[in-house]
């Protein structure tokens, strides 16, 4: 039995698609190896996923959770500290390294005034009174990435990737549909979501052509199948929609030789 090893750096994106998907409690979708299994039967893919804020909060971070922050044991939900200042993208001995732009387009993070780490602060309705005072005094709003910064900063990261390995690095993209959209004319309307979607995918296809990472083309996986097929909103899909996607990452992983 051959077993491929990928790193999953991302959200519901990556791990509903190749991990599974459970809606309700139950099991939608039990992910990428339900493919391997049928087309590759001598190979079985692991997967390590951890989740992702945004691409400068990665770069920032020098892998400890600072000391302030570690003190306060804040629930931080899906994106514990542990998460947050990780740098095991970097060190993971994987075939394979799974990323997205979702977490870019779509997370606004807060900066420490002092310390100037970045912080995503999970659900702030569930912070303690004492916690969320400690969040209000320390930190400030950051801005959002626009796309230059996004991929200026997915380019180091490859970069960084790529002095440690040359396993493959595939980059999901984001689907520009929007539920209930019906704009025509776009005057005056430069920050609506499906057009910085739009401007993020295209800069994500001028990053592949420069740097030769595999983008997983979900906004075409979208448009292809139907979004009122695959989407259950903006930003995340159905079973079915799952399952086309992780069809696609394995016949990229098979392009690229890493299942055979």
């Amino acid at each position: 039995m051959r077993r491929v090893n990928l790193f999953l750096k991302g959200n519901l994106d990556v791990r509903d698609s190749l991990h599974s998907l459970r809606l309700n409690g139950t099991v939608r979708w039990n992910g990428v190896n339900e493919i391997v299994r049928e087309r590759f039967p001598d190979t079985v893919i692991r997967l390590h996923h951890e989740t992702w804020t945004r691409s400068d909060a990665l770069l920032a971070s020098d892998g400890e959770t600072p000391a302030d922050l570690a003190e306060r044991r804040l629930t931080l939900g899906a994106y514990p500290a542990q998460a947050q200042f990780s740098q095991a993208v970097f060190d993971a001995q994987a075939d394979a390294t799974v990323l997205s732009i979702q977490p870019d387009i779509a997370t606004n993070l807060l900066r420490h005034r002092e310390q100037g780490y970045l912080l995503y602060p999970g659900d702030l309705g569930e912070c303690a009174p004492d916690d969320l005072a400690w969040l209000r005094s320390n930190f400030e709003r950051v801005r959002p990435l626009d796309a230059d910064r996004s991929m200026a900063n997915l380019r180091t990261i490859v970069e960084r990737l790529r002095c440690r390995s040359e396993a493959p690095i595939l980059v999901y993209n984001v689907s520009s549909v929007v539920p209930g959209d019906r704009v025509h004319c776009h005057s005056g309307l430069d920050d609506m979501l499906s057009t910085r979607i739009r401007r993020f995918n295209l800069g994500l296809i001028e990053l592949s052509q420069e740097t030769g990472i595999s983008v997983v083309d979900v906004d075409a996986i979208v448009a292809r199948h139907g979004s009122d097929r695959l989407k259950l909103d903006t930003l995340h899909l159905n079973a079915d929609g799952c399952r086309l996607v992780a069809e696609e990452v394995v016949s990229i992983l098979h392009d690229l030789g890493v299942v055979q």
